[in-house]
C-alpha cells in the first residue's frame, strides 16, 4: 500500500474497531454483565498506557492539577458512562442498531454546543437534525409508528440513545481540554480519572450478584475491548486527522455503521431490513444538511 493512501487505511481501520466493539459486546451479554464489560475494559487500557505516559503525566502535573474538574467530567462522561450505558443497551437491542445510533452524534452536537456556549445553529442546521433525529426514530421504532404512539421502544435502544448524548456533551466539552496534554497522555487521563466511578458500579454490579467465569473467550473479549477500540482506534484516528486534516477525515466516521451492519450480519446472524437502511440514509442527510450550513 503507498504512503499516499495510508492515512485513509487508518481512518477507516478506527470506525471498523469501533463497530466490531458493538458487536463482541452484543455476542458477550451473557457471559459478561455490562459494568464488568467496560471496568474491565478500561482498567487494562489504562495498564497499557501507564508505561508510556508516565514520564509525560509527571512533567505535567501541574496542568493535570489546574484542570482536574474537567478532566474529571471528561473521563465521568467518556469511561464511566458512555461505554458502560453501550454495553447496557446491547443486552437488548442489536449491535446494528448500537452502530446506526452512533451516526446522531455529529447531529447532537448542534443543540448542545447551542446550550453551553450559545452557538447558534443555522436553518440549514436545525432542519439538519430534525432529518437525522427522524431517522433514529425510524430506526429504534422499526419503521413502525405505532411503536411510538405506544411508547414500546426498546430499552436498549433508549439506554444507547442516552449514551449518544453523553458523548455528544463530551464532544463540546473537549474544547476545555489543557492544551498541555497530548494524546495518549491526555486519553490516560480521562481514563484514570473515570476509572474510580466506574469501579463504585463494578462492586455494585458484583454485590448483585452478577458476576462472570474467565473463560478464553471471555479473556479475548477483555483483551479486545482493551486495545482496539480503546488505544489503537484512537491512535490510528488521530494520526489520520493528522496526515489529511479534520474536515477530510471526519466523513470517516460515518463509516461506523457500514461495518456495524456487515459485522453484525457475518458474525451474529443480524440481517439489516429496510428500517435500517431509511433510518440510515435519514441520518445521513441530516449529517449532510447540517454540515453544509456549518463553518468548519
Amino acid at each position: 500500500m503507498s504512503v499516499r493512501a495510508s492515512p485513509y487505511l487508518l481512518l477507516s481501520l478506527a470506525p471498523m474497531f469501533w463497530a466490531l466493539n458493538m458487536v463482541i459486546g452484543r455476542a458477550m451479554r451473557f457471559d459478561i454483565p455490562p459494568v464488568a464489560m467496560s471496568f474491565w475494559r478500561w482498567a487494562l487500557a489504562g495498564l497499557i498506557l501507564l508505561p508510556f505516559v508516565a514520564r509525560e503525566l509527571r512533567a505535567q502535573w501541574p496542568a493535570i492539577r489546574a484542570s482536574w474538574r474537567i478532566l474529571a467530567l471528561l473521563g465521568v462522561l467518556s469511561v464511566s458512562l458512555f461505554n458502560t450505558l453501550c454495553y447496557i443497551g446491547l443486552q437488548w437491542t442489536t449491535a446494528t442498531n448500537g452502530t446506526l445510533l452512533n451516526s446522531v452524534i455529529p447531529v447532537l452536537i448542534i443543540p448542545i454546543a447551542w446550550i453551553l456556549v450559545h452557538e447558534k445553529a443555522r436553518p440549514r442546521q436545525s432542519a439538519g437534525v430534525a432529518l437525522s433525529l427522524l431517522g433514529v426514530l425510524v430506526i429504534v421504532s422499526q419503521g413502525d409508528p405505532q411503536v411510538l404512539l405506544r411508547l414500546e421502544l426498546n430499552r436498549g435502544d433508549v439506554w444507547l440513545f442516552v449514551a449518544m448524548v453523553l458523548w455528544a456533551f463530551y464532544t463540546v466539552l473537549l474544547r476545555w481540554r489543557p492544551k498541555e496534554l497530548s494524546g495518549l497522555p491526555f486519553l490516560a487521563c480521562i481514563v484514570y480519572f473515570g476509572l474510580p466511578l466506574l469501579g463504585v458500579a463494578y462492586l455494585v454490579e458484583l454485590a448483585s450478584g452478577r458476576g462472570f467465569s474467565f473463560t478464553p473467550g471471555v479473556a479475548l473479549s477483555f483483551a479486545y475491548f482493551g486495545i482496539f477500540p480503546s488505544i489503537l482506534s484512537n491512535l490510528c484516528f488521530n494520526r489520520g486527522v493528522a496526515m489529511v486534516g479534520p474536515n477530510r477525515a471526519g466523513v470517516f466516521v460515518h463509516l461506523m455503521p457500514v461495518f456495524g451492519i456487515v459485522l453484525s450480519a457475518l458474525f451474529l446472524g443480524e440481517r439489516p431490513q429496510f428500517h435500517h437502511f431509511a433510518g440510515m440514509a435519514l441520518v445521513f442527510a441530516g449529517i449532510a444538511l447540517s454540515s453544509s450550513g456549518r463553518r468548519l
